[in-house]
């Protein structure tokens, strides 16, 4: 019984190891990325490109094809119920302190693969516009 335990233990931790959970479904994905690993995300994976800046930091500029959804309005959390969670999620704020808490609850919502920009839209601005 002792070495069924042990094998089962380690049977388990080879799945999460190559990114499934016991289900045999892909494992989540919730992760910091950078702006090249962002773009380059956004390039070979289409989904949502997600601002949850205000509409006044919008105005000075987005990434192109963004979708604007104000983590500081009332309905942010239900307004991200209404999102595809099988598709790709790329979420940015101003500087990843907005976007990072909106991937923790995307990803606690069972979203399958949500990334946040480091250094949100300054960082992209510094290295994506010339």
């Amino acid at each position: 019984m002792k070495f069924l335990f042990i094998g089962l233990l380690i049977t388990v931790s080879g799945l999460n190891a190559v990114g499934q959970n016991v289900s045999g479904t892909p494992a989540a994905i919730s992760k910091d990325v950078d702006v090249k690993e962002f773009n380059r995300l956004i390039q070979e994976q289409p989904g949502l490109v997600l601002d949850v800046r205000t509409q006044g930091e919008v105005s000075k500029g987005a990434i192109a094809n963004s979708v604007n959804l104000d983590f500081f309005n009332d309905n942010f959390e239900s307004e991200v119920d209404k999102l595809d969670k099988a598709k790709p999620v790329y979420v940015y704020c101003a500087s990843g302190g907005r976007s990072s808490e909106a991937m923790d609850l995307m990803h606690r919502k069972g979203f399958n693969k949500v990334y946040n920009l480091e250094g949100g839209y300054n960082a992209w601005k510094k290295d994506m516009v010339k």
